[in-house]
Protein backbone atom coordinates (compact mmCIF):
# COMPACT_ATOMS: atom_id res chain seq x y z
CA UNK A 1 0.00 0.00 0.00
CA UNK A 2 1.70 3.25 -1.09
CA UNK A 3 2.37 5.95 1.46
CA UNK A 4 0.94 9.35 0.49
CA UNK A 5 2.59 12.48 1.89
CA UNK A 6 0.04 15.30 2.12
CA UNK A 7 1.54 18.81 2.12
CA UNK A 8 -0.35 21.63 3.86
CA UNK A 9 0.88 25.21 4.39
CA UNK A 10 -0.77 27.13 7.23
CA UNK A 11 -0.89 30.84 8.00
CA UNK A 12 -3.51 32.16 10.40
CA UNK A 13 -5.95 29.41 9.46
CA UNK A 14 -7.43 28.53 12.84
CA UNK A 15 -10.99 29.13 11.61
CA UNK A 16 -10.80 26.48 8.86
CA UNK A 17 -7.87 24.27 9.83
CA UNK A 18 -9.76 21.63 11.79
CA UNK A 19 -12.13 20.53 9.01
CA UNK A 20 -9.28 20.51 6.48
CA UNK A 21 -7.09 18.27 8.64
CA UNK A 22 -9.97 15.95 9.53
CA UNK A 23 -10.87 15.54 5.85
CA UNK A 24 -7.39 14.08 5.30
CA UNK A 25 -7.54 11.80 8.32
CA UNK A 26 -10.95 10.49 7.22
CA UNK A 27 -9.63 9.15 3.91
CA UNK A 28 -10.51 5.55 3.06
CA UNK A 29 -6.84 5.10 2.15
CA UNK A 30 -5.29 5.28 5.63
CA UNK A 31 -1.60 5.02 4.76
CA UNK A 32 -0.71 8.69 4.69
CA UNK A 33 1.17 11.37 6.58
CA UNK A 34 0.01 14.97 6.88
CA UNK A 35 3.03 17.29 6.78
CA UNK A 36 2.05 20.77 7.91
CA UNK A 37 4.21 23.88 8.00
CA UNK A 38 2.93 26.73 10.12
CA UNK A 39 4.16 29.90 8.42
CA UNK A 40 4.46 32.19 11.47
CA UNK A 41 0.76 32.24 12.37
CA UNK A 42 -0.40 34.60 15.11
CA UNK A 43 -3.92 33.23 15.64
CA UNK A 44 -3.24 30.03 17.57
CA UNK A 45 -3.01 27.77 14.49
CA UNK A 46 0.09 26.01 15.85
CA UNK A 47 -1.58 25.27 19.19
CA UNK A 48 -4.51 23.77 17.31
CA UNK A 49 -2.13 21.67 15.22
CA UNK A 50 -0.37 20.33 18.30
CA UNK A 51 -3.72 19.23 19.64
CA UNK A 52 -4.61 17.48 16.40
CA UNK A 53 -1.20 15.78 16.36
CA UNK A 54 -1.83 14.37 19.84
CA UNK A 55 -5.04 12.81 18.53
CA UNK A 56 -3.51 11.22 15.40
CA UNK A 57 0.15 10.38 14.88
CA UNK A 58 -0.19 10.97 11.12
CA UNK A 59 -0.45 14.73 11.77
CA UNK A 60 3.11 16.07 11.66
CA UNK A 61 3.25 19.85 12.18
CA UNK A 62 6.36 22.01 12.27
CA UNK A 63 6.72 25.76 12.66
CA UNK A 64 8.78 27.69 10.13
CA UNK A 65 11.66 29.68 11.60
CA UNK A 66 10.34 32.80 9.86
CA UNK A 67 7.45 33.68 7.58
CA UNK A 68 8.42 32.79 4.03
CA UNK A 69 5.18 32.43 2.08
CA UNK A 70 3.24 29.49 0.68
CA UNK A 71 5.97 28.11 -1.60
CA UNK A 72 8.57 27.94 1.15
CA UNK A 73 6.06 26.46 3.58
CA UNK A 74 5.14 23.74 1.11
CA UNK A 75 8.79 23.02 0.31
CA UNK A 76 9.67 22.63 3.99
CA UNK A 77 6.91 20.03 4.22
CA UNK A 78 8.01 18.26 1.02
CA UNK A 79 11.56 18.06 2.39
CA UNK A 80 10.22 15.97 5.32
CA UNK A 81 8.09 13.69 3.15
CA UNK A 82 8.60 9.92 3.23
CA UNK A 83 5.79 8.97 0.86
CA UNK A 84 5.70 7.44 -2.59
CA UNK A 85 3.29 10.18 -3.65
CA UNK A 86 3.14 13.89 -2.83
CA UNK A 87 -0.34 15.43 -2.60
CA UNK A 88 -1.41 18.98 -1.78
CA UNK A 89 -4.20 20.53 0.27
CA UNK A 90 -4.49 24.08 1.57
CA UNK A 91 -5.69 24.74 5.11
CA UNK A 92 -9.08 26.13 4.05
CA UNK A 93 -10.02 23.38 1.59
CA UNK A 94 -11.18 19.80 2.10
CA UNK A 95 -11.11 16.34 0.53
CA UNK A 96 -14.04 13.98 0.19
CA UNK A 97 -13.39 10.60 1.85
CA UNK A 98 -12.52 8.47 -1.21
CA UNK A 99 -10.28 11.05 -2.91
CA UNK A 100 -6.90 9.45 -2.24
CA UNK A 101 -8.09 5.88 -2.80
CA UNK A 102 -9.62 6.67 -6.19
CA UNK A 103 -6.72 8.85 -7.29
CA UNK A 104 -4.18 6.16 -6.44
CA UNK A 105 -6.18 3.71 -8.55
CA UNK A 106 -6.00 6.15 -11.45
CA UNK A 107 -2.27 6.69 -10.93
CA UNK A 108 -1.68 2.95 -11.04
CA UNK A 109 -3.29 2.62 -14.49
CA UNK A 110 -2.82 6.02 -16.16
CA UNK A 111 0.86 5.71 -17.05
CA UNK A 112 1.62 9.27 -15.92
CA UNK A 113 3.13 10.57 -12.67
CA UNK A 114 0.82 13.60 -12.33
CA UNK A 115 -2.89 13.19 -11.58
CA UNK A 116 -5.71 15.45 -10.42
CA UNK A 117 -9.50 15.53 -10.08
CA UNK A 118 -12.53 17.75 -10.50
CA UNK A 119 -13.63 19.68 -7.42
CA UNK A 120 -16.53 21.56 -5.89
CA UNK A 121 -16.53 25.25 -5.01
CA UNK A 122 -18.16 26.33 -1.77
CA UNK A 123 -18.77 29.69 -0.16
CA UNK A 124 -15.85 31.13 1.82
CA UNK A 125 -18.03 31.28 4.95
CA UNK A 126 -18.84 27.53 4.96
CA UNK A 127 -17.85 26.22 8.38
CA UNK A 128 -18.89 22.55 8.16
CA UNK A 129 -16.99 19.30 7.81
CA UNK A 130 -16.31 17.49 4.53
CA UNK A 131 -18.73 14.75 5.56
CA UNK A 132 -21.50 17.34 5.85
CA UNK A 133 -20.89 19.03 2.52
CA UNK A 134 -23.88 18.87 0.19
CA UNK A 135 -23.01 19.03 -3.55
CA UNK A 136 -24.13 22.41 -4.79
CA UNK A 137 -23.74 22.15 -8.55
CA UNK A 138 -20.71 24.46 -8.57
CA UNK A 139 -18.08 22.17 -10.05
CA UNK A 140 -14.75 22.86 -11.72
CA UNK A 141 -14.59 19.96 -14.15
CA UNK A 142 -11.19 18.48 -14.90
CA UNK A 143 -10.36 17.32 -18.43
CA UNK A 144 -9.46 13.63 -18.50
CA UNK A 145 -6.11 14.41 -20.10
CA UNK A 146 -4.11 17.62 -20.46
CA UNK A 147 -0.69 18.22 -22.02
CA UNK A 148 1.89 20.98 -21.66
CA UNK A 149 0.57 23.13 -24.51
CA UNK A 150 -2.96 23.11 -23.10
CA UNK A 151 -1.66 23.91 -19.63
CA UNK A 152 0.10 27.04 -20.89
CA UNK A 153 -3.21 28.70 -21.71
CA UNK A 154 -5.08 27.39 -18.67
CA UNK A 155 -4.02 25.88 -15.39
CA UNK A 156 -6.42 22.94 -15.40
CA UNK A 157 -5.04 21.45 -12.18
CA UNK A 158 -6.54 22.57 -8.89
CA UNK A 159 -3.73 22.45 -6.34
CA UNK A 160 -6.06 20.88 -3.77
CA UNK A 161 -6.45 17.86 -6.08
CA UNK A 162 -2.91 17.41 -7.45
CA UNK A 163 -0.71 14.41 -6.68
CA UNK A 164 2.62 13.37 -8.19
CA UNK A 165 4.57 10.12 -8.07
CA UNK A 166 7.98 10.96 -6.63
CA UNK A 167 9.26 7.48 -7.56
CA UNK A 168 9.00 8.57 -11.19
CA UNK A 169 9.81 12.30 -11.19
CA UNK A 170 11.80 12.55 -7.98
CA UNK A 171 11.19 15.07 -5.22
CA UNK A 172 9.92 18.22 -6.93
CA UNK A 173 9.81 21.49 -5.02
CA UNK A 174 7.77 24.57 -5.84
CA UNK A 175 9.62 27.58 -7.26
CA UNK A 176 9.86 30.39 -4.71
CA UNK A 177 7.39 32.72 -6.42
CA UNK A 178 4.78 34.92 -4.66
CA UNK A 179 1.99 33.46 -6.81
CA UNK A 180 1.50 30.68 -9.39
CA UNK A 181 4.16 28.47 -7.78
CA UNK A 182 1.86 25.45 -7.97
CA UNK A 183 1.19 26.13 -11.66
CA UNK A 184 4.95 26.33 -12.24
CA UNK A 185 5.43 22.95 -10.56
CA UNK A 186 2.86 21.22 -12.77
CA UNK A 187 4.48 22.74 -15.88
CA UNK A 188 7.93 21.57 -14.79
CA UNK A 189 6.67 17.99 -14.52
CA UNK A 190 4.91 18.19 -17.89
CA UNK A 191 7.57 20.08 -19.82
CA UNK A 192 9.18 16.93 -21.26
CA UNK A 193 5.89 15.89 -22.88
CA UNK A 194 4.41 14.02 -19.93
CA UNK A 195 0.64 14.61 -19.83
CA UNK A 196 -1.47 14.78 -16.67
CA UNK A 197 -4.53 12.60 -16.20
CA UNK A 198 -7.63 13.33 -14.15
CA UNK A 199 -10.70 11.81 -12.60
CA UNK A 200 -13.79 13.67 -13.73
CA UNK A 201 -15.48 12.97 -10.39
CA UNK A 202 -15.34 15.93 -7.96
CA UNK A 203 -13.39 14.67 -4.96
CA UNK A 204 -12.36 17.87 -3.19
CA UNK A 205 -14.01 21.06 -1.95
CA UNK A 206 -12.48 24.47 -2.63
CA UNK A 207 -13.32 27.45 -0.44
CA UNK A 208 -13.99 30.29 -2.90
CA UNK A 209 -11.99 33.43 -2.22
CA UNK A 210 -13.75 36.49 -0.91
CA UNK A 211 -14.18 39.48 -3.20
CA UNK A 212 -11.14 41.72 -3.23
CA UNK A 213 -8.59 38.96 -2.67
CA UNK A 214 -5.71 38.56 -5.10
CA UNK A 215 -7.11 35.29 -6.42
CA UNK A 216 -10.44 36.91 -7.23
CA UNK A 217 -8.81 39.86 -9.00
CA UNK A 218 -7.95 38.42 -12.40
CA UNK A 219 -6.09 41.49 -13.58
CA UNK A 220 -3.76 41.24 -10.59
CA UNK A 221 -2.61 37.81 -11.78
CA UNK A 222 -1.43 39.06 -15.18
CA UNK A 223 2.13 40.03 -14.10
CA UNK A 224 2.51 36.75 -12.22
CA UNK A 225 1.52 34.77 -15.30
CA UNK A 226 3.82 36.85 -17.48
CA UNK A 227 6.74 36.22 -15.10
CA UNK A 228 5.94 32.51 -15.16
CA UNK A 229 5.95 32.33 -18.96
CA UNK A 230 9.05 34.47 -19.53
CA UNK A 231 11.34 33.56 -16.63
CA UNK A 232 10.29 30.15 -15.46
CA UNK A 233 9.24 28.61 -18.79
CA UNK A 234 11.54 30.86 -20.88
CA UNK A 235 8.97 31.35 -23.63
CA UNK A 236 9.34 33.94 -26.38
CA UNK A 237 7.49 37.24 -26.09
CA UNK A 238 5.06 36.16 -28.82
CA UNK A 239 4.31 32.78 -27.26
CA UNK A 240 4.03 34.34 -23.81
CA UNK A 241 1.55 36.93 -25.06
CA UNK A 242 -0.53 34.26 -26.78
CA UNK A 243 -0.58 32.12 -23.64
CA UNK A 244 -1.45 35.15 -21.51
CA UNK A 245 -4.43 36.01 -23.69
CA UNK A 246 -5.72 32.46 -23.48
CA UNK A 247 -5.16 32.33 -19.73
CA UNK A 248 -7.02 35.61 -19.21
CA UNK A 249 -10.07 34.39 -21.14
CA UNK A 250 -10.15 31.02 -19.40
CA UNK A 251 -9.72 32.65 -15.98
CA UNK A 252 -12.75 34.87 -16.54
CA UNK A 253 -14.81 31.95 -17.79
CA UNK A 254 -13.78 29.77 -14.83
CA UNK A 255 -14.62 32.50 -12.30
CA UNK A 256 -18.29 32.37 -13.37
CA UNK A 257 -18.72 28.93 -11.81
Amino acid sequence: MPLVSVVMPVHNSAATLGPSVRSVLAQTHPDLELLITDDASSDGSMDLLRGLARQDERVLPEAAVRQGGAAQARNLAIARARGDYIAFLDSDDMWLPTKVEKQLALAATAGTPLTFTSYYKMDALYAGEAADFVPNGRVVWAPERVDYSAMLVQDHIGALTAMYDRRVVGTRLMPDMPKRQDYALWLSIMRDGTPARALREPLAVYRAQRAGSLSSNKLALVPYNWNLYRRHEQLSVFRSARALAGAAWNSVRKSRI
